[in-house]
C-alpha cells in the first residue's frame, strides 16, 4: 500500500491565510495524475509555521479530499514525545492511514532515546509509523542498527530516507527485513535507491511532475530500468531546481508557473532569488512541462 510516488505536498496560502480552495484542487490533481498517496504536514508543507489546528484542518482537507483513493500519511513529527503521541492520535481520528514522524530534532537524542521514542509512538497509537530521518535537519542520525530493533514493532512499517547515502539501502534492507518499506527522500537519489531495494519516493518534485514522477516510480517498481532512467533524465534538472533555494520556494514558483497556484510563504522562509526562478523556468521546459 506504501510506496511508489509520495508527494510531501505544499500548504498554500494567501496572504497569512491557508487556502482550501487551492489546496483542494492541489490534492485532486495530485490523484488524478497517478499520485499514490499524499504526505501534508511535512516540511516541504511549512508544518512549522502552522498553529497545531491548521495542522488539524489541513490533514481532514486532505483525507476529505482523497476519499479513500489514496493513502493520507500524516505528518506527526515533533521533539517532543508527548506531542508527536498527541499529532498521531488527532491523525488517526481525522482518518489519516499512516504517521510521518521524525527524529526528533534539536534535542539530540542518542540512540537509546531515538528508541524509545519511536517505540512510545508505536505503542500509544496503532497507525502505521513512516520513521523519517533527516540528519542535515534533525542533527541526529537514526543508526542501522536502532531501526532494525525498531522493524521489529508491528506498526513501524517504513523509512523516509533523507540521508542521502544510498549504501544505507542495502544495510537497512539487512536489518530490517524485505517487508519494510523504504521510501528515498531525496528525489535526485531515487533511481538508485529503489534500484537498492527501495520502494517509492516521499516527493517535492512531484509537486510540480505527478504524472513524470508517478511514471518513474512505475517503472522502478515494473523493473523498467530503460524507462525509469530516460524519465530521471527529464526530471533531474527540476529535482535540483526545486532546492535552488529555500524549500518550498522554488516548487510554489514552479506550480504558479503551471496551474493558479499562490507563490505566498510564511516567514522565516521568503521567495525564491531571480537565480532560482530562471533554474525553475528551465527545468520545467526540459521536462516539457511548458
Amino acid at each position: 500500500m506504501f510506496r511508489g510516488s509520495i508527494p510531501a505536498l505544499v500548504t498554500p496560502f494567501r496572504g497569512e491565510a491557508f487556502d482550501e480552495e487551492t489546496f483542494r484542487s492541489h490534492v485532486e490533481w495530485q490523484i488524478t495524475e497517478g499520485s499514490h498517496a499524499l504526505v501534508p504536514i511535512g516540511t516541504t508543507g511549512e508544518q512549522a509555521t502552522l498553529s497545531v489546528e491548521e495542522q488539524r484542518r489541513v490533514i481532514r482537507i486532505a483525507v476529505e479530499q482523497a476519499a479513500g483513493r489514496v493513502p493520507v500519511i500524516a505528518g506527526c513529527g515533533s521533539n517532543s514525545t508527548r506531542t508527536a503521541i498527541e499529532h498521531m492520535k488527532a491523525a488517526a481520528d481525522l482518518g489519516a492511514r499512516g504517521a510521518l514522524v521524525v527524529v526528533p530534532y534539536y534535542n539530540k537524542p542518542n540512540q537509546e532515546g531515538i528508541y524509545a521514542h519511536f517505540a512510545a509512538c508505536a505503542e500509544a497509537c496503532p497507525l502505521p509509523i513512516f520513521v523519517y530521518n533527516v540528519p542535515s535537519r534533525t542533527v541526529a542520525d537514526i543508526s542501522v542498527e536502532t531501526l532494525g530493533r525498531l522493524a521489529k514493532i508491528p506498526n513501524i512499517v517504513a523509512i523516509k530516507d533523507a540521508t542521502g547515502n544510498l549504501a544505507r539501502v542495502t544495510a537497512q534492507r539487512l536489518a530490517c527485513g524485505t517487508g519494510f518499506a523504504q521510501l528515498s527522500g531525496n528525489d535526485d537519489m531515487a533511481l538508485g535507491f529503489n534500484a537498492m531495494g527501495g520502494v517509492g519516493c516521499i516527493s517535492v518534485s512531484a509537486n510540480v511532475a505527478p504524472r513524470l514522477c508517478s511514471e518513474f516510480q512505475e517503472a522502478t517498481l515494473k523493473g523498467d530500468w530503460k524507462k525509469a532512467l530516460e524519465l530521471q533524465d527529464l526530471l533531474y534538472p527540476l529535482h535540483a531546481a526545486l532546492f535552488s533555494d529555500a524549500s518550498p520556494g522554488p516548487t510554489k514558483y514552479a506550480l504558479s508557473r503551471l496551474r493558479d497556484f499562490p507563490i505566498d510563504l510564511r516567514l522565516p522562509m521568503t521567495p525564491p532569488s531571480e537565480a532560482s526562478r530562471r533554474a525553475v523556468d528551465a527545468a520545467l521546459e526540459h521536462a516539457g512541462l511548458i
